[in-house]
């Protein structure tokens, strides 16, 4: 590696502390992209609401403008200023989360759906890892999309987005992440549980609850 490449991440590298975590959360803020470590992978992401942000992202991915971005929230709480819950979509996010566990369903909020060009759904889930979560605690809302250029692995040693990535303007370290894969995503409909991809979660875990 050049050392004009090792130093330019260093320089963007912060700690997964309460320091590290202000900063991150003003340069979300200001409209920048960070890199963080969650339960499954290393994500990015960014505000949500913040259009110019949002298609940075897509940039920096190359990822296809159809694929819409997942969100990350704090709590079952938060998400529902943004999406529908019904009965029993309830009782699984009581039982897996926070957790490697993404549902699919209706949003409720005008603003996201705009910025993400959504039609009426979005992929949202609460991470089960402190340093996000404390991240958003102070933003809420974050996209969480994985940290890897589209069609190449996700990621779970930090060193690793280096040669994947660029343009992105802060990296919480948070070492090397103990992870089973991805989290699992599914949809709902009615007492049916739809699976859009399996990850560290099967389907039948899921019916368990």
């Amino acid at each position: 590696m050049a050392i004009k490449e090792r130093d330019w991440y260093d320089a963007l590298k912060i700690g997964c502390n309460k320091e590290g975590i202000e900063r991150a959360s003003k340069i979300i803020k200001d409209g920048g992209i960070a890199i963080f470590p969650t339960d499954t992978v290393y994500g990015m992401g960014c505000d949500p609401y913040d259009k110019k942000a949002v298609e940075r992202i897509y940039k920096i991915k190359s990822r296809d403008r159809t694929r819409p971005l997942p969100v990350l929230t704090y709590s079952i709480e938060t998400a529902e200023r943004i999406v529908q819950l019904d009965q029993f979509t309830r009782r699984i996010v009581e039982k897996f989360w926070p957790g490697p566990l993404t549902l699919v369903l209706k949003v409720t909020d005008d603003r996201i759906k705009e910025s993400l060009c959504l039609e009426d759904k979005i992929a949202i889930r609460v991470p089960d890892h402190r340093c996000t979560l404390e991240l958003l605690k102070r933003r809420n809302f974050l996209v969480g999309t994985s940290a890897n250029t589209s069609g190449n692995t996700s990621h779970t040693d930090p060193s690793r987005c280096l040669g994947d990535l660029e343009d992105y303007d802060v990296f919480v370290d948070g070492g090397v992440i103990a992870s089973k894969g991805e989290s699992t995503i599914i949809e709902t409909e009615g007492e049916e549980i739809r699976m859009i991809r399996e990850g560290s979660l099967a389907k039948t875990e899921i019916l368990q609850s």
